[in-house]
């Protein structure tokens, strides 16, 4: 007797094992950021571009794992991957490190102070400091910003090898605002002028209303590892006030990350 045969899209509907589920449940978690926290079943099909009944049966099986958690008719992240997450070096290493120092500088500051690293084109944000008067269009921890446009991404750019800076060049220089730098020639000018005045500034590039001032962070060999920032209004961030205060709290902040690594 032949043996029942599947076709390749009932295979991949499946929700099995083997790195076809992995992709699924990629795509599934990849649906989810910042504006997108908890998702109904056809918001996760749409955004997963995956069909109904794979999402379906996928998210189920996320849930036994405690990937995801569905405690009404939307889907969110489950607390096992937070407690995963908590052991990544960039989360349990860096943080733990620098984290004094970022308190020091917004006790300093009293202005929202962020902690990111290069994610591709883009930064991560793993770690955040704000007060009672919060700025909802920042980025939440685990969020990404554009690299190119951001004083974060700015500050790590200036001392990432060229082959790194070539890759966000490539990636395009979207707008975010009318202020915006969006010519590569431009974005290289600026770049060039951070390792001497030691920080790097934005003013509404990525947020109308919105400027940023961040210096790097360094560890072994004086390689990049992250930057810190300083972000709130624009009448509030002034750089020449700020611009001493964020580099002395990176520069202090790259010496107690070298010494642990």
């Amino acid at each position: 007797m032949t043996p029942p045969t599947t076709s390749p899209a009932e295979r991949d509907s499946g929700a099995g094992g083997g790195s076809g589920g992995l992709d699924r449940a990629a795509a599934i978690l990849d649906a989810f950021d910042a504006t997108h926290r908890e998702l109904t079943l056809a918001e996760l099909v749409r955004r997963s571009d995956l069909p109904r009944s794979t999402v379906h049966r996928t998210a189920t099986t996320m849930i036994k794992l405690g990937w995801l958690d569905k405690p009404g008719e939307r889907y969110r992240i489950g607390n096992k991957l937070f407690e995963v997450s908590g052991l990544a070096p960039v989360r349990h290493e860096l943080r733990e490190a620098v984290l004094p120092f970022l308190q020091d500088l917004y006790a300093a500051t009293r202005t929202t102070v962020q902690l990111g690293v290069l994610d591709g084109a883009n930064v991560l944000v793993v770690d955040k400091i704000t007060g009672h008067r919060r700025m909802p269009m920042l980025s939440q921890v685990g969020g990404r910003i554009p690299a190119h446009c951001s004083a974060l991404g700015r500050a790590i750019l200036a001392f990432s090898p060229a082959e790194t800076v070539n890759a966000v060049l490539a990636a395009g220089l979207e707008p975010r605002t009318s202020r915006t730098t969006t010519s590569p020639e431009a974005l290289r000018r600026l770049l060039a002028a951070i390792p001497d005045q030691g920080w790097a500034a934005e003013r509404e590039e990525g947020n109308v209303g919105v400027a940023c001032v961040a210096a790097p962070i360094f560890g072994p060999l004086n390689v990049i590892v992250a930057a810190v920032s300083v972000t709130g209004p624009v009448a509030g961030v002034r750089v020449n006030r700020m611009a001493p205060a964020v580099c002395l709290a990176a520069s202090a902040a790259s010496r107690a990350y070298s010494q642990r690594r």
